[in-house]
């Protein structure tokens, strides 16, 4: 393929959304510094991450298409960070109880020789259940959300969290719209169902 494509995260999620396309990758672990700066919009925040992610394989590889994404969860106004233990997954989910939340999901394609850069923000609602103490307590000791925006996954039991889901593409809830990735890297040359190669059957 002209252009390797590189993935710029160590989310196993991210990696079997991007296998979806059915190309070689690689991946690298970004070390980029995540905390939001002083007065940062969300979008603002996710769009810089993505963008730091991407460009980050620079020093790990010499040439590429180098796809960065970053993910927030926005109540009220407000960045939702991971909570990190249970305590906090149980106030974060009674908050969403019966209230919609909005994913913003920045995407980056960086090509790595030319330093050209690609960036997009993908928004994505999700409407919460009414969900009693005792339903939150249960999905936390099952699923264990402590690392994951908003305190819930979705590709899991997370599921059954939800009323309503809105927005253009499914993927991009996990971290990776998939349908914006592959009208990205059209830009940069690279036709996901063309560069397909036909099985021996």
């Amino acid at each position: 393929m002209k252009h390797p494509l590189i993935l710029a995260s160590s989310s196993p999620f991210r990696q079997s959304l991007l296998q979806k396309f059915n190309l070689p990758f690689e991946t690298f672990s970004p070390d980029v510094d995540e905390t939001p700066h002083k007065n940062e919009t969300p979008s603002t925040l996710v769009k810089r991450l993505s963008e730091l992610k991407a460009a980050a394989a620079v020093d790990h590889f010499d040439q590429g298409l180098a796809i960065g994404s970053d993910q927030v969860a926005v109540f009220d106004s407000q960045i939702l960070g991971k909570p990190h233990n249970k305590e906090n997954a149980i106030k974060q989910l009674s908050l969403f109880s019966g209230q919609t939340v909005t994913f913003l999901t920045g995407l980056c394609v960086y090509d790595i020789h030319t330093k050209q850069c690609k960036t997009i923000i993908e928004p994505f609602n999700v409407t919460f259940k009414t969900l009693t103490t005792a339903q939150i307590s249960a999905y936390c000791d099952a699923e264990q959300p402590y690392n994951c925006a908003g305190s819930f996954k979705s590709e899991g039991l997370g599921i059954c969290l939800f009323e309503k889901l809105s927005g253009d593409d499914p993927n991009s809830l996990i971290g990776l719209p998939l349908i914006k990735l592959n009208q990205l890297l059209a830009e940069f040359g690279v036709d996901v169902l063309a560069a397909q190669v036909p099985s021996a059957n």
